[in-house]
C-alpha cells in the first residue's frame, strides 16, 4: 500500500512539472507532449533508479492523463477487456474473460474523475450535470458510455463503459463461440436476405447488440439503411448506402432533445428499403412497427426482455405508454410487423447462447401467437461448470409453411 501511495504521489508531482512547463498560448501536439513527459521522468530517474519498465509505464500514464482517459485508458486498450465498471473514482471494476474483478486502480480524486466523464461526452456533444445526471455517450471507437451522477448517484460519479471489438464479430465468430449452430445461422441468413422483420430480445449483456450486427453483415449491398440509436454503436460493414442517426438529449435550457422516436419518423422520408433501430424502449415501439408494416421489411430491432413472449408483453407495454390504442389493435399491429424472434441469454457459465427462434404466426383467440423454430437444449454440465447444450430444430414444421418455406428449404418445385 505504502509504494502505491508513493507511484501516486511520483505521477502526480510529475504531472504538476510537465503542467507547469506547458504553454497553453500554443497548440501542444500528442508527439511533443510525449517528448516532454519523457524528459521529465528520464531527468528523475537519473536522481532515482527506476527500472525501464516503471518509466514507460509513468510515462504513459501521465500521458494517458493530459490527453486519454487518465488512468483508464488502458483498460479501454485492453483488448480482453469488454466492460469497464467505474463505481467511484477508487473503486473501478473489469470484466476479463466473462470474469469481474476488482483492479486496484483508482483516480487521483473525485474531480479528476469528473474532469474525465466531461472529456468523454463533451466530444458526442453531450451534456451531463447535476440537474441532468444521467447520459448515455460513446468513445472515439464505439465503445457504450454510461454515466451517472449525483445526486442520483450516492457514493459520487460512475462510468459505465461497454466495449465492442474493432472488428465487429460475425456469425461464423458467435458459431466458434457456439452461442448458434451452422443450421440455424445459415436459417437467420435466408430470413434477412429474403427481407423478413426480426426483433432480438435478450437480458442486459446477453450480446443483442452484438447479434443484431452479426445479422446485418448479411444484408445485400444495394439496398438503403437507415440506422437509429441512442448512442451509435452498429458497425455494418459491406452495404455501402447506410445513413447513422443518434438521438440527441436536451441542452441546459430543456430544448432540443431529439428522441428515437421522431428520428424512425424522420427516417421515413429517406427512402430506406431497411430500419434498423438499435432499441426499443418506450413509445417509440409504435412507430417501429409501423415502419415495419408500411414497406419497410427487413427491418431489426432490439428489446430487454427475459424471454420471447416476454417481449411481446414488454412491447404491448411501449407501444400503450405513447397511444391510446386498443390492447387487440396493438396486437394486431404487432401480429403483421414481426415475422421472427430470437432470444438470447447469457447463461450461469456466463457464456452467451441463442436460446430460441420463434416464428410469430400472427393472431389467436385475440392473443400474439408464437411458434418456436429452434430451442437450446440443455444437456448437461462439464467439470469446469460450462453448460454443454446446443440450439435444435424443435421439429414440428412452422404453420405459416408459405411465409417460412424459402428460410427452411421447404418450398417444393
Amino acid at each position: 500500500m505504502k509504494e502505491e501511495q508513493q507511484w501516486l504521489e511520483l505521477r502526480a508531482e510529475l504531472k504538476r512539472v510537465v503542467q507547469d512547463q506547458i504553454d497553453y498560448g500554443s497548440s501542444l501536439s500528442d508527439e511533443q507532449l510525449l517528448d516532454l513527459i519523457e524528459a521529465e521522468v528520464f531527468d528523475r530517474s537519473s536522481r532515482s533508479y527506476m527500472t525501464a519498465g516503471r518509466k514507460k509505464l509513468l510515462v504513459r500514464d501521465i500521458f494517458h492523463s493530459f490527453r486519454g482517459l487518465d488512468v483508464i485508458q488502458p483498460l479501454v486498450d485492453d483488448s480482453e477487456i469488454t466492460e469497464i465498471m467505474i463505481n467511484s473514482h477508487d473503486r473501478i471494476f473489469v470484466e476479463k474473460n466473462g470474469s469481474v474483478v476488482e483492479t486496484g486502480i483508482a483516480f487521483e480524486s473525485r474531480e479528476k474523475l469528473e474532469d474525465t466523464i466531461q472529456a468523454v461526452v463533451g466530444r458526442v456533444n453531450r451534456i451531463v450535470n447535476e440537474s441532468s445526471p444521467v447520459v448515455d455517450a460513446r468513445l472515439p471507437d464505439g465503445s457504450r458510455v454510461h454515466v451517472v451522477l449525483p445526486p442520483i448517484a450516492l457514493d459520487g460519479p460512475t462510468m459505465t463503459i461497454r466495449k465492442f471489438p474493432a472488428d465487429p464479430m460475425t456469425l461464423e465468430d458467435l458459431q466458434r463461440r457456439q452461442a448458434l449452430t451452422p443450421e440455424a445461422a445459415a436459417f437467420l441468413i435466408r430470413l434477412v436476405k429474403e427481407k423478413y422483420n426480426i426483433f432480438i430480445s435478450g437480458g442486459t449483456g446477453s450480446g443483442k447488440t452484438t447479434f443484431l450486427n452479426a445479422l446485418s453483415q448479411h444484408i445485400p449491398a444495394d439496398e438503403r439503411i437507415i440506422t437509429i440509436e441512442d448512442s451509435a454503436e452498429l458497425q455494418i460493414r459491406g452495404v455501402p448506402n447506410v445513413v447513422r442517426l443518434e438521438t440527441r438529449n436536451a441542452n441546459t435550457e430543456g430544448r432540443g432533445e431529439i428522441p428515437i422516436r421522431e428520428l424512425i419518423r424522420a427516417s421515413l422520408r429517406m427512402r430506406p428499403n431497411r430500419i434498423i433501430v438499435g432499441e426499443v424502449r418506450g413509445a417509440e415501439a409504435l412507430d417501429m412497427l409501423q415502419a415495419m408494416n408500411t414497406g419497410h421489411e427487413g427491418s431489426l430491432s432490439t428489446g430487454h426482455a427475459n424471454s420471447t413472449a416476454d417481449m411481446l408483453s414488454r412491447l404491448e407495454t411501449m407501444v400503450l405508454s405513447g397511444a391510446s390504442l386498443p390492447l387487440d389493435v396493438v396486437r394486431k399491429q404487432m401480429a403483421s410487423a414481426l415475422d421472427v424472434m430470437v432470444h438470447l441469454q447469457r447463461l450461469r457459465d456466463r457464456s452467451r447462447r441463442v436460446t430460441e427462434i420463434s416464428e410469430v404466426l400472427g393472431m389467436e383467440g385475440g392473443e400474439v401467437r408464437l411458434q418456436p423454430i429452434y430451442r437450446f437444449v440443455e444437456r448437461g454440465e462439464a467439470p469446469d461448470g460450462r453448460v454443454i447444450g446446443c440450439l435444435e430444430a424443435v421439429g414440428q414444421e412452422p404453420l405459416a409453411r408459405d411465409k417460412l418455406a424459402v428460410g427452411l428449404g421447404l418450398a417444393s418445385g
